[in-house]
């Protein structure tokens, strides 16, 4: 696995061989952050990576300049491998949780520019994380919520959904935070 831009491109992260977690691949990781980096700066960005699993996608939202990112985990050895590596890279900004993803929206008191999900394709509730997310206060006005999930799920009826990519076995559905 490897940073794909900013400040820390082509470093290699490497978990162990052990490791349970499903990263982002690199093909997915920079076909979204083209996306994103098409609709926000990511100077001063404050990110939420939720099931951050090896970190990947906290680590480029870094590498690139956000100002702040909280990734939150459930598993301790996934947690500390983010933490660990965090503090190996001297990642200012990245600030590793552990915890329930679900919980830490329900009780989060911080909003974000972009939330990022990227949950095991079997956990259950995966297609009620866009309304938890758009029911707590936990995103700015404009603010995207950019879910990974299996090509299961459909969200093109959510009246926050933006658009939906594939790259290869990867879908990222994308939604807004829009007044109504």
């Amino acid at each position: 696995m490897r940073i794909v831009s900013g400040s820390l491109r082509g470093r290699l992260i490497n978990p162990p061989k052990n490791f349970r977690a499903r990263p982002t691949t690199d093909f997915a990781k920079e076909s979204l952050f083209n996306i994103i980096a098409n609709h926000f700066d990511f100077e001063g960005l404050r990110v939420l990576d939720l099931f951050s699993g090896t970190g990947s996608i906290s680590y480029e939202f870094i590498s690139r300049g956000a100002a702040l990112v909280d990734s939150v985990e459930k598993d301790f050895h996934h947690w500390q491998f983010i933490r660990n590596t965090a503090n190996q890279l001297k990642l200012i900004g990245l600030n590793p949780i552990k915890g329930d993803s679900f919980s830490y929206i329900k009780s989060c008191n911080r909003q974000y520019d972009i939330i990022f999900a990227d949950p095991p394709y079997d956990l259950q509730g995966i297609d009620t994380l866009p309304q938890i997310i758009f029911n707590h206060p936990v995103i700015v006005d404009g603010g995207w919520f950019i879910l990974e999930h299996s090509n299961k799920y459909n969200f093109a009826d959510n009246q926050h959904f933006l658009e939906h990519r594939v790259y290869g076995s990867v879908n990222f559905s994308i939604f807004q935070k829009k007044n109504f």
